[in-house]
């Protein structure tokens, strides 16, 4: 029989437990407000690519009772806000890489990628300039300080996904000093090229196809340059079809990066942008769907 002490003893551990389970319920119920299709979500979005989410924004909350908050920031933010837990979700231009993956495991965040869309680093210049061609070997021999071919560069962003994608492209460490310019986003690329030649602008095909009230005047005054590649002879445009067969040498692959850890909204979004109404959203603002949307076969008599 126990004696008052030892009842006193186990009450205690009862109490403990209850309110473990409580404050763990409710501690649960609060990250797991949101379902698949309904509630509120963060989304951390690579500043060259804020249109087209916009895009597959609007025609979701429009759908289904849901609020996303895009949240444009640069390569490097996004990363920063997924670490420190501030957005869970993010829309990125390249896969996480292998140690960064092995860094949010060790932080108990098990990202999931889903691929949504190929876009084009596109390089854009002053139409008062008659050539339209550009080699990477031309980039190349700037970037080791050449300035034959091409006199300076223009940046959204120096710590922009365009950016990194250009230094593994050209497997440098960092960019040269000398010559190069950035601003706080692409409309100011677009803008700066418009109004000064000798220069080339590298931003996101899609603020080309669907640019801003602010830059619709600067977009006659910029041509969009065809690129060959290393060892190639052909100049490629990035068009739909040629990031679809990725013969346009500066494609890269769109991914949806979920944090989240439960089934909740940024499920919900992923899918939706990579299914069928999702990929039509994306064909239509000029990038390239990862999987071409079906087509309607009507027969008439």
């Amino acid at each position: 029989m126990m004696n008052k002490n030892s009842w006193f003893k186990v009450l205690s551990a009862l109490i403990v437990l209850v309110s473990i389970t409580w404050s763990c319920n409710n501690t649960n119920k609060k990250q797991q407000s949101d379902t698949i299709l309904t509630g509120k979500l963060s989304i951390a979005v690579d500043e060259s690519l804020q249109p087209i989410v916009e895009d597959q924004q609007a025609v979701f909350e429009n759908t289904y009772n849901a609020k996303l908050q895009l949240l444009p920031l640069s390569e490097n933010e996004i990363l920063q806000s997924l670490v420190d837990k501030k957005a869970n979700t993010a829309v990125m231009a390249r896969a996480l890489t292998a140690q960064e993956r092995k860094y949010f495991q060790s932080k108990t965040i098990y990202p999931q990628q889903t691929p949504i869309a190929i876009d084009a680093v596109t390089l854009i210049r002053n139409k008062k300039e008659k050539d339209t061609l550009i080699a990477l070997e031309d980039l190349k021999l700037f970037f080791e300080g050449d300035r034959t071919k091409v006199k300076g560069l223009v940046f959204d962003n120096l710590n922009s996904s365009t950016v990194s994608f250009l230094l593994k492209k050209f497997n440098l460490q960092k960019l040269p000093e000398k010559d190069i310019y950035s601003f706080k986003n692409n409309n100011e690329v677009i803008k700066y090229v418009s109004e000064n030649s000798n220069m080339i602008g590298i931003i996101g095909l899609n603020w080309l196809v669907q640019p801003s009230s602010e830059v619709e005047q600067y977009i006659d005054k910029i041509s969009v340059l065809s690129v060959k590649d290393f060892r190639k002879t052909q100049y490629i445009y990035p068009s739909q079809e040629n990031l679809v067969t990725k013969s346009y040498p500066l494609a890269r692959d769109l991914y949806f990066i979920n944090c989240q850890g439960y089934e909740g909204l940024g499920i919900g979004f992923a899918s939706f942008i990579a299914g069928e109404r999702g990929q039509r959203i994306i064909l239509k603002s000029g990038l390239a769907p990862v999987k071409l949307p079906s087509r309607k076969i009507v027969v008439t008599h």
